[in-house]
């Protein structure tokens, strides 16, 4: 058995050889990487690729540019092993990445989702301590002390309080991935909703706290972007609506009200208000107060 690593491309180039020298440099071979260049505009890309000698690595490209959706089902699509993952293009893989996740499949074969534990990362690779995550490890996120299986309306419910997965660090059982498809129109939320529509039907998710993964966090993302325009919290506000009348048709009244409720979803677009105020950028502030004030 071996670890499908599907990587869809968009940034910065210098990132992603650090990100494809991290999965080459595990301690366990069993692992293939495809990366899908979503039209990224630098042939260098495609060069560097076609310089590697190793046939566990392929390189393919779109044409066109046709966004984060499209590009996380199109790796869906191309996964031909039982386990798979959606590594992020500036994340890095630790050295025993694929032995801690393949050992949590041939144990737990019933968990559709693997989190295993993750170390955050700036700009410059230096592992850091920020709010939102230390809200998650420390509020939101499960105390476990070993390999432990989560699912139903209780994991729901902690998920729409607080997002705690690192959604690159994930790895899926493939058949299970592809049971469900990610929701158009949410590109910043469309990880929460896959893996909150999987726990929807039964499906079941692995918490393994071994530390095997570095997420980036870094200025340049999608959504730490979106968070400067408030344009993110308008995709979650929408989203948890969603979300909300889908846990009421299972019955799940305290998953629902966590999704009316969004607590740290208002909580952190507070923390945005003061300074797009200050900044002026007054369509934001108005985004951010109705999202972390209104209904």
């Amino acid at each position: 058995m071996a670890l499908d690593i599907l990587v869809p491309f968009w940034g910065d180039p210098a990132l992603l050889r650090k990100t494809v020298d991290s999965v080459v440099a595990q301690r366990n071979p069993d692992w293939m990487l495809t990366v899908v260049d979503d039209a990224y505009p630098d042939p260098g890309v495609a060069k560097w690729f076609a310089e590697l000698d190793d046939p566990r690595i392929r390189y393919l490209r779109h044409d066109v540019n046709r966004g984060i959706t499209e590009s996380f089902r199109h790796c869906v699509a191309l996964a031909t092993q039982d386990v798979m993952m959606l590594l992020g293009c500036d994340d890095i893989l630790l050295p025993g990445y694929v032995d801690v996740v393949l050992a949590a499949h041939r144990r737990f074969p019933e968990a559709a989702i693997i989190q295993p534990g993750v170390r955050v990362i700036d700009d410059d690779g230096r592992v850091v301590r920020t709010l939102a995550d230390e809200v998650k490890r420390r509020v939101v996120r499960p105390r476990v002390d070993e390999a432990t299986l989560l699912g139903g309306e209780k994991l729901v419910t902690s998920l729409l309080h607080g997002d705690w997965l690192y959604w690159p660090s994930l790895t899926f059982r493939t058949d299970r991935i592809r049971s469900v498809d990610f929701r158009d129109g949410f590109p910043i939320v469309l990880d929460l909703a896959l893996v909150i529509d999987l726990v929807c039907r039964g499906r079941l998710l692995l918490l393994e706290p071994t530390v095997c993964f570095h997420y980036r966090r870094h200025r340049a993302s999608a959504s730490s972007v979106k968070l400067v325009d408030g344009s993110r919290f308008e995709g979650e506000r929408a989203y948890f609506a969603i979300a909300a009348r889908q846990c009421r048709k299972l019955g799940w009244t305290r998953a629902e009200r966590a999704a009316r409720a969004r607590l740290t979803s208002r909580a952190h677009a507070a923390t945005q208000l003061p300074g797009a105020l200050l900044g002026r950028r007054f369509e934001a502030s108005r985004v951010l107060a109705r999202h972390a004030f209104g209904d």
